[in-house]
Parts: structure tokens; C-alpha cells; sequence
């Protein structure tokens, strides 16, 4: 091991620090509870299963101060049918988890430093950081490493993903994105850490890698999510740089550099070469989740996000130890529009589309790539009349604050609100469409796990989009689930239950 850092000791108990306290404890809870209580109720044309992950490690961590999303993948999975849902939770089956699990201790260092941890390891990956439902599996991802395949069902680990030995990259995003059959995805820091290509790819229903495609970015930098259009791909890179050198000496994987832009790489999503890429470049600032971008009647890129100019990865400060404090970070909901065939690679001045504090945003899936008129995001209002006198002493740190759910109306430029609660903060969103003939974009319902800080308790709220101020239903929890990161809904219909 490399550098200074303070370490765990084998047999501690979790750190006394906001992100392993409160609401934040970690749960650490494997099993299955049937026939969960029903607020209200369940719409019965609602047939799936919601698919979430958490990183909740399983044992102390080997560095104290260990930034809350460092965890062990936890995945949840909520089987809603008939009025009825049923809950399961089980580990990832990581190699880290494996290994930890039989040394009885943590292993693993600081995140993304394999220069710190206690022993070395093929593969460092959590997989804590998505689930989502591709060719029979769910594939349990985290942008450092290849994704592990999981059982829908059973939620059983199979394997460390590699596609049949086709992936041709050391990494592998943890925002794929679903279009139809395929599925389309990249890896940065491709070809390991600190190096700055990018592998852009997709994959058909028969596994088969239809297209892979190799750039080379202007900095060696996050890019955590990105957005595909019917020609186009976009990947929107994090001001947050990764130095080698500085790794060595166990430094972090991450520092927010203020003197770079926000780099926009567009790439052809077809066809291309990696020369083809254009970066363009706007004012330095951080780019939050992608709501969705699409080619309007001009032909122009409409690309919409949430954007800060503050650095939201506050703990991971610049090379001078400046960093925001959290409540100064608040993103708000803006829209590029520019033409991807100029030669001028500077962005127009964006547009803003929403003043309040967002993240987490989503989109009807049906329409991803294509022109939406509907979004669905977390908010934080603070006129909703939360009681942050109760919340904040149980909250525990680290994962950002929202109090409502957001559905922007794109036809009106209208953000109704779902406010859950005085006591309560809302985790992301996920729509689940009305079934039917007819396809309407918005018309469904939005589900997302809630945090009660009264009862400590978790809890999913489904709200009718027709209907968005008041729950149809709320599911009660005897647990707490501590937050997570990001989720998908599977249709029952879509579901090929493996036998």
C-alpha cells in the first residue's frame, strides 16, 4: 500500500461519521418479505417488478472515511402484481464481497485507488451503482469494471459479465441505454486507470457486439452518464480528473478541476470512426444525470440536463482543498441546443427550463432518444413545509437531500409536485406506463422508495401521473433501506423468468 491514510482495524464497528449514521446506517439485510401492507391502493394493471441497488457494504470499511456510494451493491426487487407486493433483497456476489466476506474483514481501499487496498484484486467493482433487465439477466453495474449478471428471480449472482469474452473494455457505464432490442453503452478509462479513451459500443438481443468504436477524450475524466439520439451520442464529462501519479501516492482517484470546461463529446451513433468525435466545450460545470436528447425538425441536437456550477462530489475538493459546502449545490434544469455538424465547437449559451433544485431525472423509456414532452426528476422545495428539525439529526451524510418528486410538463412548462410527507425525503423516480392500445407519453405512474425519518423506516409511493399530487398507494417497509443509487422498471411482460 502506497501513501497515507487512516485504515480500519479488522473487528471495528462502523465509523462514527454522517455517512454510516442514521438513516444512512448501513442495512445489510438479505431475504424476502412476502405480502407487504398497502396504504391505499395498488392499481391491478401495474404487473412488474422494480429493480433497485444500494451500495451498502457489508463490513466495516478498510478506510474510515469512505464516501457513502463505496459500498457493497444491494439489490432490492419489488414484485408488484394483483393489487400485491412482494419484496426480496440479496448481495451482489462481487468478488470484493467474496473476499471480505471470508477474511471477515474489509479489503478494499480508497474508491478507485487500488494503489491502497490490503490485497489485490482481478476486479475492484461493487456493482452498486445501476440494475437494469437485458437478455434474460439483470446486470448489476458500476462504471469502474465490467457488470456482474444477475438472476431476475432469484436475484442470484451468475458472473462477472464479459459477454462471452466480446467486451472489449476494461469498464463499462453504469447508465447503458435500451433502444428496441439494443443495448447501447460505453466504458471510460477504457483501457484502465488514468488513461483517457473511451470505448463507445452496442450489443443485439443475441449478445453480439454490433458496432464498437474507440475515442480519445481531452482529459482523463469522469463521465458517469450520457445520452443517445437516433444519430447522435452524447458523453457530458465531470470536471473531475484522475491522476496516476497521484493515485500512486494514495491519493484520491478524483479532484474537481474549476480551469477545464464542460466537455461535450458528440459522436456519430453509427458508422463512425473514433476521429469523428467533436468535443465541444461550454463553461466549466457539472453535468448532472441526462433527462434525455433527441434531433428536432432542424436537425439540431435538443440535449436536457440537469447542470450546477458548483462541484457536487464536494469530498473529492481541487488541488487547492476548495470545495462548496453542500448547501450551496443546487442544479438546476437546462436545455443545449446546437447544431452537431458546426465547426464551432463552443456551446450556445444554454437555456433554463427549470429554476428549482433537481436531480435524478427520468424520462418515459419509450421515448428515450427521441422528442419527450414529460420528465420526472426529485426536487428540493423548501416551502413544501418539510421538518427538517426532525429529519437532519437522523438523516445521516453524504447522499443529497429531495422532498418531492417533479413532472415537468413540457407542453406547459408546468412542474406539478408530489410532496410524501413533512418527515419524509424522496429517493429517484421510475415511470411505469399505462398499458393499453394507445401509446401516450407521461400516462402511467411514478414509483419511488421513500425515506421516513419518523418511523426510520422505508416506504414506495406510486402516484398517478393524471392525478400527481396524492399517492394512489404507499407500500410499507419494516426496514430501512438506506439510499441507493439508481433503479429500472421491469414489465411483467418483458420479464423472461429464467427456469
Amino acid at each position: 500500500m502506497a501513501g497515507h491514510f487512516k485504515a480500519m482495524q479488522p473487528g471495528r464497528t462502523f465509523p462514527k461519521r454522517s455517512q454510516f449514521s442514521g438513516f444512512m446506517k448501513p442495512c445489510r439485510f438479505e431475504g424476502e418479505i412476502q405480502h407487504l401492507e398497502v396504504r391505499g391502493e395498488i392499481p391491478q394493471e401495474i404487473d412488474g417488478t422494480f429493480y433497485r441497488v444500494m451500495p451498502d457494504p457489508q463490513l466495516p470499511p478498510f478506510i474510515e472515511n469512505d464516501p457513502w456510494f463505496n459500498g457493497d451493491g444491494n439489490i432490492s426487487a419489488f414484485r408488484i402484481k394483483d393489487g400485491d407486493c412482494h419484496f426480496k433483497q440479496r448481495y451482489v456476489r462481487t468478488e470484493k464481497f467474496e473476499r471480505e466476506r471470508d477474511a471477515k474483514r474489509a479489503l478494499i481501499g480508497k474508491y478507485r485507488n487500488k494503489f491502497t487496498d490490503a490485497v489485490e484484486f482481478k476486479v475492484r467493482s461493487t456493482a452498486n451503482t445501476n440494475v437494469l433487465y437485458f437478455n434474460g439477466q439483470l446486470l448489476a453495474c458500476k462504471e469502474d469494471s465490467p457488470p456482474y449478471s444477475v438472476h431476475p428471480e432469484t436475484l442470484e449472482t451468475i458472473r462477472l459479465e464479459d459477454f462471452g469474452g466480446l467486451l472489449p473494455c476494461l469498464t463499462f457505464t453504469a447508465h447503458p441505454k435500451l433502444d428496441g432490442n439494443e443495448l447501447v453503452g460505453f466504458g471510460y478509462e477504457a483501457k484502465g486507470d488514468g488513461t483517457p479513451d473511451v470505448c463507445y459500443f452496442s450489443i443485439d438481443t443475441t449478445g453480439k457486439f454490433t458496432q464498437t468504436v474507440w475515442i480519445v477524450a481531452p482529459v482523463v475524466a469522469m463521465i458517469h452518464d450520457f445520452a443517445i439520439t437516433e444519430n447522435w451520442v452524447l458523453f457530458p464529462i465531470i470536471p473531475q480528473t484522475c491522476d496516476l501519479d497521484r493515485m500512486k501516492l494514495g491519493g484520491e482517484h478524483w479532484q474537481w478541476d474549476p480551469n477545464i470546461p464542460f466537455y461535450l463529446g458528440v459522436l456519430p451513433r453509427r458508422g463512425a470512426s473514433g476521429s469523428q468525435v467533436k468535443w465541444f466545450q461550454a463553461p466549466n460545470a457539472f453535468p448532472g444525470h441526462t433527462i434525455n436528447a433527441y434531433e428536432n425538425d432542424s436537425g439540431n441536437i435538443v440535449f436536457d440536463l440537469p447542470l450546477t456550477d458548483k462541484n457536487v462530489f464536494f469530498w473529492w475538493p481541487d488541488a487547492e482543498g476548495n470545495a462548496p459546502n453542500p448547501e450551496q449545490i443546487a442544479a438546476k434544469l437546462v436545455r443545449f441546443t446546437f447544431d452537431p455538424h458546426s465547426d464551432d465547437l463552443h456551446l450556445p449559451e444554454h437555456e433554463i427550463i427549470g429554476n428549482e433544485d433537481c436531480e435524478f431525472p427520468r424520462v418515459d423509456e419509450r421515448f428515450a432518444g427521441k422528442r419527450h414532452m414529460h420528465a420526472f426528476f426529485d426536487l428540493m422545495d423548501p416551502s413544501l413545509g418539510t421538518d427538517f428539525g426532525t429529519i437532519m439529526p437522523r438523516m445521516g451524510g453524504g447522499h443529497p437531500p429531495y422532498n418531492s418528486l417533479g413532472h415537468l410538463d413540457y407542453h406547459s412548462r408546468t412542474i406539478h409536485k408530489y410532496f410524501p410527507g413533512p418527515t419524509h425525503l424522496v429517493q429517484e423516480p421510475i415511470f411505469v406506463p399505462r398499458k393499453g392500445p394507445a401509446t401516450v407519453e407521461g400516462d402511467g405512474w411514478v414509483i419511488a422508495l421513500v425515506n421516513n425519518y419518523a418511523t426510520m423506516a422505508s416506504e414506495l409511493h406510486i402516484v398517478d401521473t393524471r392525478d400527481f399530487g396524492k399517492p394512489q398507494a404507499i407500500i410499507d417497509l419494516p426496514i430501512r433501506l438506506r439510499a441507493g443509487l439508481h433503479g429500472n422498471w421491469v414489465d411483467a411482460q418483458e420479464l423472461q423468468l429464467s427456469t
